[in-house]
């Protein structure tokens, strides 16, 4: 499970790094889409598990998943803001 969770939160800041500006809504919803189906599988998981223990464990793994799936997603959207910003200020400077 640590293994699937390593694997998402890697190709996340492989998609987060490729993040140039352009399509930033798509990547940052496909993202998005990736850490909640992980959730979902856990849940899946957690339906069918007779130990109420470890049925909670992967319910609260699922919905610690599904926030870190929105935290990504809206980090892809701002740094597209901030270059875009960015940008406009050094062409505003060197316009000078």
């Amino acid at each position: 499970m640590k293994k699937i969770t390593f694997a998402l939160v890697g190709a996340a800041s492989l998609a987060l790094a490729a993040c140039g500006g352009k399509g930033d809504d798509a990547l940052g919803e496909n993202v998005q889409e990736n850490y909640e189906n992980a959730a979902e599988n856990l849940e899946a998981m957690a339906d069918n598990t007779g130990n109420a223990a470890e049925a909670a464990t992967l319910e609260n793994q699922a919905d610690a998943l599904k926030a870190e799936g929105e935290r990504k997603e809206d980090a892809i959207d701002d740094a597209d803001v901030n270059a875009q910003n960015g940008a406009a200020a050094a062409a505003a400077v060197n316009a000078m």
